[in-house]
């Protein structure tokens, strides 16, 4: 699964007078997207700085070692330092953090365009549906609450776990730079994918 929103995103400062209330979005499978807990750091430390965890393989893999390491151990340090943030939830199964979703929205802010980020940390919880009920619970309250009329998830042609997750949504592919990522003497597309707020409407969700 891909995260992830850029870090400067992640880290931005929350308004808290823009910021709406705590809520709790619970799917079928009991997959529930709620507020970062202070109880959920030291797992989600442990799983962000992690160089040897599974996920890395396929959230932007691309990018050397060293940097991914510097940039999650930033960013356990913004999270333990502030507040949850609105545009980030949680996901958690049956009480367990597993993972985690994020949004961005894209300049000029209020066009209306939000990109998406989803990251299943355990991979225990990978191909049992639980990405496509946080997913899809994460589009429904970015459209409840926002005034997104279009999203996007970015990722690469390597992860087709992520790219047949945002199709099963209604996502269709909106760009692809052929080649743009060098992975292991390989190069990969960069895809992004799009869906719009009347396609999501008038859909089976």
């Amino acid at each position: 699964m891909r995260c992830v929103a850029p870090l400067s995103a992640m880290m931005r400062p929350v308004d808290a007078s823009s910021t709406p209330p705590p809520r709790h979005t619970r799917s079928a499978l009991g997959v529930v997207l709620r507020d970062r807990r202070p109880d959920d750091l030291p797992l989600l430390a442990h799983w962000l700085t992690d160089a040897g965890a599974e996920w890395r393989r396929w959230d932007a893999p691309y990018f050397p070692a060293p940097v991914t390491n510097r940039t999650m151990e930033t960013y356990v340090a913004h999270m333990a330092a502030h507040p949850p943030d609105a545009d980030e939830q949680v996901i958690d199964v049956d009480g367990v953090c597993v993972g985690m979703v994020n949004r961005s929205q894209e300049e000029p802010e209020g066009g209306g365009w939000w990109d998406l980020g989803i990251l299943i940390l355990d991979p225990a919880y990978w191909g049992g549906g639980v990405g496509t009920q946080a997913l899809a619970l994460w589009v429904a309250d970015t459209f409840d609450w926002t005034d997104a009329h279009v999203l996007t998830v970015t990722t690469w042609s390597g992860n087709e776990r992520m790219i047949r997750l945002a199709r099963r949504l209604g996502f269709r592919e909106c760009g692809r730079v052929r080649e743009a990522r060098v992975l292991g003497g390989r190069r990969f597309d960069q895809v992004r994918l799009d869906l719009l707020r009347a396609e999501w409407e008038a859909g089976p969700w």
